[in-house]
């Protein structure tokens, strides 16, 4: 009986073991992960990425709902086409990126949890922040947990690790973030709406 109490008990402490959240870094050694940004303006719809993704996500298969993390891209990062359209969005009249360096989605909870396969969708609201200033928003979001895919990734397949895919799309006004509010509204877009597919893997050392 205590050698069945034993292997029991050891059994369980396996299972807690394994369903332990896994901690994913979004800084992308292969500097693909990128978000989009679109503002369909009357006369020059603009399109743009941003590439300096970073953060970590903290993510349990066993338990999504528990999922925590902070999303970050470096404003100077983000770029249309036209280099001197760039240089006026980082400059003080639009993103003011010398003062505000850093866009930042800071995870308050995962609602409407749905898992299929290794797929959960959610609906994650959290804090925003752009320029300076911080509004609570929600996002409809799909994680894509990726068992032992690191290595594939990277092109060495005997390197251990997860990936963690997040995607998601939603909408903000920019006059809410002190953009140039009210201004220029038949060139840029007052809606911007932004796309991200970008993917974490193993906290890098």
């Amino acid at each position: 009986m205590k050698k069945l109490a034993l292997l029991f008990t050891t059994a369980l402490t396996g299972l807690s073991l394994s369903a332990a959240p896994t901690a994913f870094d979004f800084k992308d050694p292969k500097g693909v992960n990128a978000i989009q940004f679109h503002l369909d303006s009357l006369l020059e719809p603009i399109a743009g990425t941003a590439g300096g993704v970073s953060g970590a996500v903290s993510f349990d298969p066993a338990n999504p709902a528990a999922t925590t993390g902070r999303i970050v891209v470096a404003a100077n990062s983000l770029k249309v086409s036209n280099t001197m359209m760039t240089e006026h969005l980082h400059g003080d009249n639009w993103l003011n990126v010398a003062q505000h360096p850093e866009i930042v989605f800071e995870l308050g909870a995962l609602t409407d949890v749905k898992t299929e396969g290794n797929t959960t969708s959610a609906t994650a609201t959290g804090k925003f922040t752009l320029k300076g200033v911080t509004k609570e928003i929600s996002v409809p979001v799909r994680l894509t947990h990726l068992a032992g895919a690191f290595g594939k990734r990277i092109n060495k397949p005997e390197v251990p690790g997860d990936l963690l895919v997040l995607r998601g799309e939603f909408t903000i006004q920019r006059g809410d973030y002190g953009i140039q509010p009210g201004r220029n509204e038949d060139k840029v877009n007052p809606e911007v709406r932004l796309t991200l597919a970008i993917v974490g893997g193993p906290a890098q050392g």
